[in-house]
């Protein structure tokens, strides 16, 4: 009994005393490890690509990248660690001390113990080459590999930071975000540029359609967040578009996304047009704020001049003209058009069920927001609220029946509402200067184009 009190107390003993254990090395990114103002021989890790590899008689220096910043970390090591696995390209991870470092071109290095060589790399078989500048269009070819570019690293980093200034907008606007289908039996457009959405021959389903209805992939989420702002008043949605294109164009996509706000109780396009420069101004600001680097690279070597035409949109206010002022000025033109201005307006002012037309002017209570290089960026209107006028409309289209929801809006509480959409690729075109829509989306698709 003595012996098994004693053994107790010994296992107590060892149970509470304090037990010599080697301290784990600190998980860092990249973009973490070159923020560190005190790097005074902490020990961390680091994982992620190689970017380059230079050997020297005694000393080996690498520079590693993980995506989370443009500059990459160097780590410095003993000429020992260097092999044929560690090449460019290669997937690492690196264990050692985070110091300063003696040269003016970083402010920390990674002074490291261990190197670790994850995925191997064939350098000669890789389509990125070490210090070679492949064009965009190049790089389109190679949609797994290209987001490893500078270049394009920049671009979705950009574009990632754009997403979430967009949602801050809106929330410190006191929107509600609304998650709107993606499969829709409703053609918001009326285009009739649409994905039809059917199942795959091997599920066996009776003759008529899975919904019991024609449906689609959404062209705009529009009518669904009309529903939604009369309950909210301010709503906005942000998620993947389809338009069925025969376009290989710069400016257009198969798939996009589509930013999105409805607003209740707006009478007027300038309360709309405010909502829109804000947005653009508001979120271009936080992406140039946070995301310097990579602006600066796109502006650089992508777009040259492309700097000094956006700050002179961010300062000044927005030029608002009407769609007549637009066709004379057209008019006025020394070159020669393709289609007259008349025409090509005439898709602006065509009236639409969801557009409040001026009954007086024969034209619609719409607004585009035109840019140099892109385009169309934003469309937004006052929609028709008025019940007895929309009723007729539909009841002249042959679809009263297939809209009896929306009239049923105007027919309980409607309220005076308008709404507006932005192009998100579209937008990244006009702040980065990318020529090409197709270099901003990670897994661009068009027609007869589909990759992975």
């Amino acid at each position: 009994m003595l012996g098994a009190r004693c053994l107790l107390r010994a296992l107590r003993s060892c149970s509470t005393a304090p037990c010599p254990r080697h301290r784990p090395s600190a998980r860092l990114s990249v973009r973490d490890a070159l923020g560190s103002q005190n790097a005074s021989g902490e020990r961390v890790k680091v994982q992620g690509w190689v970017r380059s590899v230079r050997s020297q008689k005694e000393v080996l220096f690498l520079h590693v990248n993980d995506g989370s910043s443009l500059e990459s970390l160097q780590v410095v090591a003993d000429s020992n660690f260097d092999n044929r696995e560690l090449t460019f390209g290669s997937s690492v991870e690196v264990l050692g001390q985070l110091v300063q470092s003696p040269s003016k071109r970083q402010n920390v290095e990674l002074k490291a113990e261990k190197i670790e060589v994850i995925g191997n790399c064939d350098a000669k078989a890789f389509p990125i080459k070490y210090k070679e500048k492949h064009p965009l269009e190049y790089m389109r070819q190679y949609p797994h590999l290209r987001c490893r570019t500078n270049a394009l690293g920049s671009i979705l980093r950009v574009r990632s930071e754009a997403t979430a200034a967009i949602h801050s907008f809106f929330k410190n606007s006191g929107f509600v975000h609304i998650h709107t289908p993606i499969i829709t039996s409703n053609d918001c457009e009326g285009a009739g540029e649409l994905f039809r959405v059917e199942p795959s021959s091997k599920i066996k389903l009776p003759e008529e359609n899975f919904f019991n209805v024609p449906a689609f992939l959404t062209v705009s989420g529009q009518l669904h967040l009309e529903v939604m702002s009369g309950a909210f008043t301010q709503v906005f949605t942000f998620g993947p578009t389809f338009r069925a294109e025969n376009s290989q164009s710069r400016r257009h996509l198969a798939e996009f996304y589509m930013v999105e706000a409805e607003i209740s109780f707006v009478e007027s396009l300038q309360d709309l047009m405010q909502i829109m420069e804000g947005l653009f101004k508001t979120t271009t600001m936080t992406v140039l704020s946070n995301c310097p680097e990579d602006v600066e690279l796109c502006h650089k070597f992508i777009a040259p001049g492309h700097k000094d035409r956006l700050e002179h949109m961010l300062k000044n206010n927005f030029l608002i003209i009407s769609y007549t002022e637009a066709i004379e000025i057209l008019q006025r033109a020394s070159q020669n058009f393709t289609f007259t201005p008349e025409v090509v307006l005439k898709c602006a002012i065509t009236l639409a069920l969801r557009r409040r037309e001026y009954v007086s002017r024969g034209k619609v209570a719409a607004v585009d927001l035109l840019v140099p290089g892109v385009g169309e960026l934003f469309g937004g209107s006052l929609r028709e609220e008025r019940y007895h006028f929309l009723k007729q409309q539909l009841a002249r289209s042959g679809l009263t029946e297939a809209y009896q929801w929306y009239l049923d809006l105007r027919r309980f509480g409607s309220v005076p509402h308008g709404g507006f959409g932005m192009g998100f690729e579209r937008y990244l075109q006009c702040i980065l200067g990318v020529e090409n829509i197709k270099d901003v989306i990670p897994f661009p698709r068009f027609t007869h184009s589909c990759l992975l």
